[in-house]
């Protein structure tokens, strides 16, 4: 009797329940978004080659502007369509607060609790309430104009000793950096590292060190899907990254410590001494791991895209010498001769803006934003998204869709001119959308706006050779150039007078 009744369960099983489970799990995979053919275990893992932005743009030419892959178990949903990167990061902003969890998140980020991988919640909204209101407001930000101003000085003053006998051969990319390193650090701690006069002092080069490697290290890693593979010591990877968190960890240790015994004193509070002050208020949130994680991301991030931005865009102006004359022009006529380009004055340079807004168009520095992660199930257009799901939005292709911009594989500045930014609104996208948009992306323009105006302002600038300068990319999740850009500069005859008594 027993094994009858096993036997009709078994029968009722394969004829009315299996079917069942059978079209319900065929629906859910139509409900997903078109997906390319998979490989067991792997998933679309082999799919992933670098650049990682170009290889999503040639999948959504084939599957259309939202597509999904599976890493391993884990879905994730790819898009390059602003009107669905609108409907996932405003219409349904708190489904897809959250970020990922992986290897990075732990061992970059004082385990998940950092601004940039903190969970949608409390924490998180602390702490980007402290970025937008005290770190980045527009009071902080003008309260060390003074200092963009002077590094920028500094800047073409040493640039100044060395071409104002001949052209000299300048390497872009770590004048940039330290420029903007020195700017980051002074409003976070109060110190300079780059005397421009001086070698590199060894905490200097530590500092340029832990921002390289912590964008090397944040990478999309099979080891987040494939936990064995830990076992195996995939890539040293996890390794490496125990080693950079000790090595982080105690650079920021020690900037704090410093700043607790010498603090600046000079009536203005660096970034550093505004944590510490809440940590006094809050010893029980405001922990030394949270100022650290916090200075961490926004010291990196910081420094990296924007000395990035200046570079690309110093890289199209070599190869288009119409747009940079008529960007001197613009300032010429705005600013004159006699005197430095100021902050004050970035919003009576429209064409100046226009060139930087190009540059970020065709060759933002983060070209894919960081992924999010759908908290709840939530429909997108005609697809379900499951919970947990990866989103992964491709801001170089959306800046390249010939639907949304005219002739958009061409430099043409022009394009910005005369428009409000709703214009164009979620097309161009820069320093991201939503909850989790950039909140540096203020300091960011300033800095990139008033280092430009002033390298244009100033000097003449040529390309090493007769060939156009090349504009291939690097890997990571910023997207800097290949090779550093070198160039030849020399003080324009009309500046003479007024750089050499800088």
């Amino acid at each position: 009797m027993e094994q009858n009744l096993l036997s009709n369960i078994s029968l009722l099983f394969l004829t009315l329940i299996l079917p069942l489970l059978l079209l319900h799990k065929k629906r859910q995979k139509k409900s997903l978004p078109p997906s390319p053919p998979s490989l067991p275990i792997l998933g679309h893992l082999h799919l992933l080659k670098p650049p990682l932005h170009k290889t999503f743009k040639h999948l959504s030419d084939k599957y259309g502007p939202i597509f999904s892959l599976r890493f391993g178990n884990q879905l994730a949903v790819i898009t390059s369509s602003p009107a669905i990167v609108e409907e996932c990061l405003t219409k349904n902003g708190i489904v897809f607060a959250n970020r990922p969890s992986g290897l990075g998140s732990k061992y970059l980020n004082y385990d998940g609790t950092t601004i940039a991988t903190a969970p949608y919640g409390p924490l998180w909204k602390r702490l980007r309430r402290i970025s937008t209101m005290e770190l980045f407001s527009g009071t902080r930000l003008n309260m060390f104009s003074a200092n963009r101003q002077d590094e920028t000085k500094l800047l073409v003053k040493n640039l100044y000793k060395k071409s104002s006998q001949n052209f000299a051969r300048v390497e872009i990319r770590s004048q940039m950096m330290e420029m903007t390193i020195n700017n980051i650090m002074t409003m976070f701690s109060g110190k300079r590292y780059y005397g421009y006069e001086v070698e590199d002092n060894k905490e200097a080069l530590q500092f340029r060190d832990i921002v390289r490697e912590m964008f090397e290290l944040a990478i999309l890693s099979p080891v987040d899907y494939f936990p064995i593979l830990r076992w195996f010591g995939y890539q040293n990877l996890e390794k490496r990254m125990i080693a950079f968190q000790k090595k982080s960890d105690e650079f920021l240790q020690r900037l704090l410590d410093e700043q607790r015994t010498s603090p600046t004193g000079d009536g203005r509070r660096t970034i550093m001494e505004v944590l510490q002050s809440m940590q006094e208020l809050e010893p029980e949130f405001f922990s030394d791991d949270i100022i650290k994680g916090f200075v961490l991301i926004l010291l990196a991030a910081g420094s990296e895209t924007s000395s990035s931005t200046i570079e690309w865009t110093m890289s199209l102006l070599l190869n288009h010498p119409k747009e940079l004359e008529r960007a001197r022009a613009e300032l010429d006529k705005n600013i004159g001769q006699n005197r430095l380009v100021e902050e004050e004055d970035l919003p009576k340079l429209p064409y100046l803006q226009s060139i930087i807004y190009e540059s970020q168009r065709l060759l933002p520095a983060t070209p894919i934003l960081l992924p999010r992660a759908s908290s709840s199930d939530c429909t997108i257009g005609n697809y379900t998204i499951p919970s947990t799901t990866i989103l992964i939005v491709n801001a170089w292709a959306i800046h390249r869709d010939p639907q949304l911009w005219d002739d958009p594989e061409s430099f043409k500045p022009e394009r910005f001119l005369g428009l409000e930014n709703d214009a164009y609104k979620h097309k161009f996208i820069p320093f991201g959308l939503g909850r989790r948009k950039c909140p540096g992306a203020g300091l960011a323009n300033r800095l990139v706006g008033l280092t430009l105006g002033s390298l244009i302002q100033c000097f003449e600038w040529e390309r090493i050779s007769n060939e156009l300068v090349d504009l291939s990319e690097g890997t990571g999740i910023t997207m800097s150039k290949a090779s550093p850009l070198e160039a030849i500069c020399k003080p324009r005859e009309s500046m003479v007078k007024f750089l050499a008594g800088i």
